[in-house]
């Protein structure tokens, strides 16, 4: 077996073994995101405040990466970001189970964010490293779609809780479990593979200590999908208080979104491989038209528009993060990825904040503003995509 085989064969598998801590990982925070809107609604919370707990806990879980990012890139202590930034993000949702009151239960749900944060630029970086030799789109959509299992298990088994008479309080403490297996699981892989930064082998010519004006065009499309991007949080609420989907079924929903995600993300990352950015174009315009779906007050309508909204995650947690690593040289991506996610979050917490403002006052108006500002991404992503393809 060439050397090459073998780098590539050592590179998969440490995606796997990324893929996999991101499986219980999210079986563990998904599975309390798919009844924090609810809870939230149960401890007295309005519309307004879910709104801006969501976006709020969004902008702090990707405005932090930009320091993290830096921290990364400078000292190469990928790891430790990594640890330390999924003990906050896991530990976070079992105490959810010891809140009494919505502050405190929001201001846990922000910490859990805030975890991610930590240690999100770091794993990135590293996926980055080793997908360069599996193709980007397929090594981060492989992993995104490992993730999105977690996300739908953790629902389903809160459901299943909920549908058993079992409390909130209950389904928060169970999810303990998962997070001890992803902190188990990502020791293995520190122990493997202790340098992942050498999975990547790089042109020396190909180095820089600043960002493209192709970049921060990509990164202002990718603002107007963030601050359009309605979060369940929310969702979750609206179909709380006109009680069109049954309490046990809205986590099956929320689950069935990350099921589609996961298929979104490992499609999208193909086609990504072949076709470039054309695929982002695509994601966005069709995934767009969750907003209205989700909020016509329909059971079939609700879940149609769920998968929409899952298929737009899938490929903002696969393609966005794929076509950083291919803009930007191998020694500042950990703050390429900080750089992208401050801008993604300050505008998914300012969108976020402004459609739990417009559900209190005026439900068109915020179908409206979402659909637009989502689809006012697609133009900036086809200059984007011109630039590059000059470049080529």
């Amino acid at each position: 077996m060439t050397h090459k085989n073998l780098s590539k064969k050592a590179a998969l598998k440490f995606v796997i073994f990324l893929g996999i801590v991101s499986l219980f990982a999210d079986m563990t925070y998904e599975g309390a995101r798919s009844i924090s809107g609810q809870y939230l609604a149960i401890l007295g919370a309005s519309g307004t405040v879910v709104g801006i707990v969501a976006g709020f806990g969004e902008f702090i879980g990707y405005g932090f990466r930009l320091v993290s990012g830096y921290i990364s890139d400078r000292s190469g202590k990928y790891w430790l970001l990594v640890f330390v930034g999924y003990a906050v993000n896991l530990f976070a949702v079992p105490l959810l189970a010891l809140a009494g009151n919505w502050p405190l239960a929001a201001s846990l749900m922000i910490l859990e964010r805030f975890g991610k944060a930590i240690r999100s630029p770091s794993k990135d970086a590293m996926l980055s490293y080793a997908t360069k030799e599996i193709g980007r789109g397929w090594g981060f959509g492989l992993h995104e779609a490992m993730d999105q299992i977690g996300a739908i298990l953790g629902p389903l088994i809160v459901s299943v809780v909920l549908y058993y008479q079992g409390s909130y309080q209950q389904s928060f403490a169970l999810l303990l479990i998962p997070a001890l297996c992803a902190l188990s699981v990502l020791t293995a892989a520190r122990l493997l593979y202790p340098r992942p930064q050498d999975l990547e082998i790089e042109n020396p010519d190909f180095k820089c200590k600043a960002f493209s004006k192709t970049y921060w065009l990509y990164i202002s499309a990718i603002c107007c999908v963030g601050a359009g991007y309605v979060d369940f949080s929310l969702i979750a609420y609206h179909f709380e208080k006109v009680s069109i989907i049954p309490k046990a079924w809205v986590p099956i929903f929320f689950a069935i979104s990350m099921g589609a995600a996961g298929l979104s993300a490992l499609i999208c990352g193909r086609l990504y491989d072949k076709k470039g950015i054309s695929t982002l174009i695509y994601a966005t315009a069709i995934s767009a038209f969750f907003v209205p779906l989700v909020f016509i007050d329909g059971f079939y309508w609700a879940l149609i528009g769920l998968v929409l909204w899952g298929v737009g995650i899938g490929a903002q947690e696969s393609i966005m993060r794929a076509i950083v690593a291919n803009m930007v040289s191998k020694n500042i991506r950990g703050t390429a990825y900080g750089m992208m996610n401050i801008w993604f979050g300050g505008f998914w917490f300012l969108g976020s904040s402004l459609m739990g403002f417009l559900y209190d006052t005026s439900l068109v108006s915020l179908i409206i503003f979402s659909l637009c500002i989502q689809l006012a991404a697609i133009p900036i992503l086809f200059v984007v995509k011109r630039a590059q393809s000059s470049h080529i």
